[in-house]
């Protein structure tokens, strides 16, 4: 029998928890009895995001950024200040059909209550801004410049914030029913203030490092005990 201060929580018989007891708890002491059952759940799993995998991806995205910065200097020096194309039809053409399909995407999910949306309302934002940029650039020193500075300004900008306000919005009101579930009390802190995964100690180098150093470590009885005449 499970036994929570001086109540009991758990029947002898079937060892299901009793719910009229739960019901009388205070709601201080359900969320202290949340706080517990999370840290064991986590004591007991590894936390995600820590394998080697997520070190390289994260590497990868760091000298990716590097290199997109380097190249960004080529083009600036390189790439001439006018140029003319092909395909100028299907490229926009293609580009608003992409956008389409994330309004459908974004209005089917807001529809079903999925938690998809949040991914939706982010890819909406990103090519709403995409299309106001291009349209404004590329019309500059054209009879059309007003009119796409105009859209870009009323329309696409607009619509935008709209969706990253949502999906920040959405993402704040997930975080406080997990923190809810979990027994914690106050205000959602800020997204960037947030941990994505559980913590770990050292940069993604050096945790590679120390990752592929064990592997080899614990490779090497493996790679003994095969070979003729190796001591295992």
């Amino acid at each position: 029998m499970l036994r929570f201060g001086s109540v009991s929580l758990f029947s002898v018989m079937d060892n299901t928890p009793e719910l009229e007891t739960l019901a009388n708890l205070s709601v201080s002491e359900r969320r202290k009895l949340l706080r517990a059952l999370v840290a064991l759940e986590r004591d007991a799993t590894p936390p995600p995001g820590s394998s080697w995998k997520w070190d390289a991806i994260l590497v990868f995205i760091v000298v990716s950024c590097i290199l997109l910065a380097a190249w960004i200097g080529v083009i600036a020096v390189t790439l001439p200040r006018f140029y003319h194309t092909g395909s100028w039809r299907g490229a926009w053409v293609g580009f608003d059909i992409g956008l389409l399909a994330a309004f459908a995407a974004t209005g089917w999910t807001a529809w079903r209550r999925r938690q998809l949306l949040i991914i939706c309302l982010v890819v909406l934002a990103t090519l709403l801004l995409c299309d106001a940029w291009f349209d404004v650039v590329l019309d500059v020193r054209t009879s059309g410049f007003l009119a796409s500075l105009l859209s870009a300004l009323l329309i696409e900008l607009p619509l935008a914030m709209l969706a990253i306000f949502m999906a920040r919005r959405l993402l704040r009101l997930t975080l406080g029913q997990v923190m809810r579930y979990e027994g914690l009390t106050g205000q959602v802190p800020p997204l960037w203030q947030i941990p994505l995964v559980g913590p770990v100690v050292g940069t993604p180098v050096t945790r590679l490092i120390k990752a592929r150093a064990e592997h080899r470590l614990t490779a090497r009885p493996s790679v003994r005990s095969r070979c003729p005449g190796g001591r295992s």
